[in-house]
């Protein structure tokens, strides 16, 4: 194994699933990733999640966590203040293939979501006595929860990644993106760029004990990074200017940018931006 230093450069939840995120200095690690992301979910009539793939507008709800509660805005929108230990009635919602247990968030919610994007919608959250587990295809011999993201606890993506996508964006004549587009977790500099993709493990010793991450499979992107996280409009970049050279045998030719990580060791600990990590390489 070959060893080298990364940094923490950046932490971000994402508590509603498809909103905008939250730029954290410090946060803890659950079993599902880092705590509060992707612990709610928007779900239409029929109890389906529904995400900026189908309702881009989603990107322009931002999201506040506070000692307390979440608090959601949106333009043309009064804030929406939600208690973080409150529930209402306890329902069955679907993602993708999982059929999993989750919480109601109650009327006021629904009713904001629902005038904001103009269709019937609830929010839900994540039940954490629900055990959602990632492939054990990617994942091994480890049982890797997730909440409501895709399927993995995390996402890990470095700087020089997004860098070097901006480079040929500024060839093609095309604006620049931000990492807002990509909805890592952790972002690292201390790599080349995709650097991220030849990693094995990451380990932060932490003054709770070490933090132990597992990159386990490349993350396949859809149309959400062609969302203008300032407009909620789609558009073709920057998915056309990746489809020219992050074809990723690995996952049957599919476009990557970044890696799904896994939890080997470290619930209950905090990641801090800063921190600085070692990384062995997968051979």
């Amino acid at each position: 194994m070959s060893e080298s230093n990364v940094t923490i450069a950046g932490l971000h939840v994402y508590p509603v699933k498809s909103c905008a995120g939250v730029d954290l200095d410090e946060v803890l690690l659950i079993e599902t990733g880092l705590e509060f992301d992707r612990a709610w979910m928007l779900v239409d009539d029929q109890g389906e999640s529904v995400s900026q793939r189908e309702l881009p507008r989603l990107a322009l709800v931002h999201c506040d966590l506070r000692h307390s509660e979440l608090v959601l805005r949106a333009p043309g929108m009064l804030a929406l203040h939600l208690a973080l230990d409150t529930v209402d009635a306890a329902v069955r919602v679907r993602i993708w293939n999982d059929d999993v247990a989750a919480y109601d968030m109650g009327a006021l919610a629904a009713q904001w979501f629902s005038d904001f994007l103009r269709q019937p919608l609830r929010l839900v959250r994540f039940d954490p006595e629900q055990k959602r587990l990632a492939s054990r295809a990617w994942t091994g011999a480890i049982e890797a929860e997730a909440a409501f993201s895709d399927e993995f606890p995390l996402l890990v993506l470095s700087q020089a990644s997004l860098d070097a996508l901006n480079e040929r964006l500024a060839y093609r004549d095309v604006a620049p993106v931000t990492m807002q587009r990509f909805r890592p977790n952790v972002v690292l500099t201390g790599l080349d760029a995709h650097g991220e993709d030849f990693l094995d493990e990451i380990t932060f010793d932490t003054p709770e004990g070490a933090v132990r991450l597992k990159l386990v499979k490349p993350c396949t992107r859809c149309p959400i990074p062609n969302v203008d996280p300032q407009t909620g409009e789609p558009g073709t970049e920057p998915g056309d200017t990746l489809a020219t050279y992050r074809s990723d045998p690995r996952v049957g030719g599919a476009v990557t940018l970044g890696m799904n990580a896994v939890i080997v060791e470290g619930i209950e600990r905090a990641l801090r931006v800063g921190q600085i990590g070692r990384t062995s390489l997968r051979f």
